[in-house]
């Protein structure tokens, strides 16, 4: 008897269909990220990163062009089982033409994007950039009460629906949308309700153009705070959720964006009593929005139990959203992804009998096999997973090998 099938007969015994659980893994899809290739510094500007955000370390062979991004992307999808999507941000575009400004961007400056999406057969996700940009004035965009700037950031978020529109048309997926903006101050504002009216005004314009809302779903994120802007945030998680719900659109979770004490998993059941669909970037916060590469943890663990356990897998846009400049990027890429659907997978393997315990008060029985789960050989049949995926188990010698033949290049 193999492993897995040892593994599987234990499965079986608390009621779960381990080749059941790994089928429905296989058509789940994760939305990559592609600015952990590059720190974010996209191709679009010479500005530092800004808007809160940091990216830290100095790890030798970062992608510096879009041929090298690509690149350094094949490889991590290799690497990483299952359907996936790439993620892009707005700041990623090119062309063989000057570019114009961010305002003024069309979908003629995402063709190769598009391109390779098609040949690899996946959708494409899109983020409007609101930082790293000389129009942010005062750390605000959206919010702004210089008319100049908050048109051309509004300009900006009407492109990117239609270039968002033009990715769904090109390769045949939904596009998700997603709206997150820095704006803030560093110490405490004499007026708060201001912005968050600007803020609120420059949506309702950005949302009011057409779109086909069956291509493209357009989401709004929340943040509690950033670096130098800590004491106020525009779009804080009460104004993003209350505008999606009175919007129509799909509110998104970054499990980094709130309070160290707050839980995204506790948030879902509640969000998906109210949404058709909602969504998250999938990130580790250690002690702040510091975007630590996704491991296999308690939380990352919850939140995929909470999609799972509601039935929600085809409700909840899932996609990873952290960069790490100190270890090998293809690495972060790989490890962090693997952990998404690893926790996926770990909840696709709870058996119905935990519910019933907890709705008959048998609270006792609960705990127990809670923790007899946790020692279960979920590993074997991860392996297995990987196995019907056709994806190494062991991926280090093969970014080792790619570090040393391509990345270490490009010091």
């Amino acid at each position: 008897m193999s492993r897995y099938d040892e593994a599987k007969s234990i499965y079986a015994s608390m009621g779960v269909d381990t080749d059941e659980a790994i089928k429905t893994l296989s058509d789940v899809v994760i939305s990559v990220h592609c600015w952990q290739g590059d720190d974010v510094a996209g191709f679009d500007s010479a500005e530092a990163l800004s808007g809160g955000i940091q990216a830290t370390g100095n790890y030798p062979g970062k992608a510096r062009t879009p041929e090298e991004l690509m690149q350094d992307i094949d490889e991590a999808f290799s690497l990483i089982p299952g359907k996936k999507k790439l993620n892009l941000h707005a700041c990623y575009a090119f062309s063989d033409e000057p570019l114009p400004g961010r305002d003024k961007i069309e979908p003629k400056h995402f063709e190769k994007w598009a391109q390779f999406a098609k040949e690899r057969n996946i959708g494409v996700d899109f983020n409007p950039t609101f930082f790293s940009h000389p129009m942010v004035k005062d750390n605000l965009t959206l919010s702004s009460p210089d008319e100049s700037v908050r048109r051309y950031w509004i300009d900006h978020g009407k492109a990117c629906i239609k270039i968002s529109e033009y990715f769904a048309n090109e390769t045949g997926y939904p596009c998700v949308m997603n709206i997150w903006i820095p704006d803030g101050y560093k110490d405490v504002p004499a007026d708060r309700l201001g912005p968050r009216r600007r803020f609120k005004e420059s949506l309702d314009e950005i949302l009011s153009i057409p779109y086909d809302k069956s291509k493209v779903f357009v989401t709004l994120e929340s943040k509690v705070f950033g670096i130098g802007l800590e004491s106020y945030t525009v779009g804080s998680a009460e104004f993003c959720l209350s505008y999606s719900t009175k919007a129509g659109i799909v509110p998104l979770m970054d499990n980094g964006h709130y309070h160290p004490t707050e839980v995204v998993s506790d948030k879902i059941s509640s969000l998906l009593l109210f949404n058709d669909k909602i969504a998250l970037h999938v990130t580790r916060p250690v002690r702040w929005d510091s975007d630590h590469v996704v491991l296999f943890d308690d939380e990352t663990r919850e939140i995929a139990k909470e999609i799972v356990r509601n039935d929600a897998l085809d409700r909840v846009f899932i996609a990873t959203d952290y960069f790490d400049a100190s270890i090998n990027r293809i690495s972060a890429w790989v490890t962090g992804v693997r952990s998404v659907q690893k926790a996926l997978l770990y909840a696709l393997l709870q058996p119905e009998e935990l519910k019933k315990a907890q709705d008959s008060a048998d609270f006792t029985s609960l705990m127990v096999m809670q923790e007899e789960l946790k020692t279960a050989p979920f590993g074997d049949v991860w392996n297995e997973y990987l196995e019907v995926s056709g994806t190494a188990k062991d991926y280090l010698g093969e970014v080792k090998k790619y570090e040393k033949e391509v990345t270490v290049n490009r010091i």
